[in-house]
This record gives C-alpha cells, sequence and structure tokens, in this order.
C-alpha cells in the first residue's frame, strides 16, 4: 500500500512520504483532506477528520517535517522557525508527532502559503 502523498497549495505542488506510524495510518485513510489553513510562522497547521494521542511527540522538528498535533486535531506542515523557535531550530507550539517528510524541494512552501489559503492532501499513486 503506498504512502506517498500530494500536498496542493495554490499552483504549488509538494510530495510527501507518510512513516509506518499508527498516527499516519489513520491520516492515510482519511485522505483525501481539503481545508483553509492557518500560519503561524514558517508553519501551516489545519485540523483533519483524525483523532489520536500524541505516539512520540518531537518539540523540535526538522525543516521538511510533516507532523500531527493531537490538542488540536491538525496536520502541520513545519517548513521554518516559528514564534516559539529559539535560534535556529524549528518549534511547534506543543509536541508533534512526526508522520511523514517532504521528498524534494521544501522550500517552494514558504512562496506558496503566500499565494492561497486553501490546502488539499491526496494520495499519490503516482509517486514513486
Amino acid at each position: 500500500m503506498s504512502r506517498n502523498i500530494k500536498i496542493e497549495i495554490g499552483d504549488i505542488e509538494v510530495k510527501a512520504q507518510l512513516n509506518d506510524s499508527p498516527t499516519a495510518g489513520l491520516i492515510r485513510d482519511a485522505l483525501p483532506i481539503e481545508s483553509v489553513f492557518n500560519a503561524w510562522g514558517d508553519e501551516v497547521y489545519f485540523s483533519i477528520p483524525v483523532g489520536a494521542e500524541l505516539e512520540c511527540g518531537r518539540e523540535v522538528v526538522e525543516r521538511g517535517d510533516l507532523g500531527y498535533w493531537p490538542p488540536g486535531k491538525a496536520f502541520c506542515i513545519l517548513y521554518g522557525k516559528t514564534p516559539a523557535s529559539q535560534r535556529e531550530e524549528i518549534r511547534p507550539a506543543s509536541p508533534v508527532d512526526i508522520v511523514a517528510e517532504v521528498i524534494g524541494d521544501h522550500t517552494v512552501l514558504k512562496e506558496a502559503v503566500c499565494s492561497s489559503r486553501c490546502i488539499r492532501l491526496e494520495r499519490d499513486q503516482a509517486f514513486r
């Protein structure tokens, strides 16, 4: 079963791969998901129809990580510093479970969030 997903924000498309965590499986089963997102520094987040407890939360993440934030039942795209970051780290508001990572160039996300407030996540069968 493919774990590849496609993220569309406006005209920008980013590929990612879900990991094999239980929460990532729940997210995959809920796809496709369309929403309006919020931005918090260089983080995009939006509610999704998934309810899961924190599995292995991380307070500091890597650029291009995709996370699940249980308090908001939210999918998070982490591509840079947030208001909670210290120095150059990437820090969400509170711990998130990493459920996927962007494959390829994550720097296009910054441009994408300036052009649109709508996002779509879907399975990507064509991506290898």
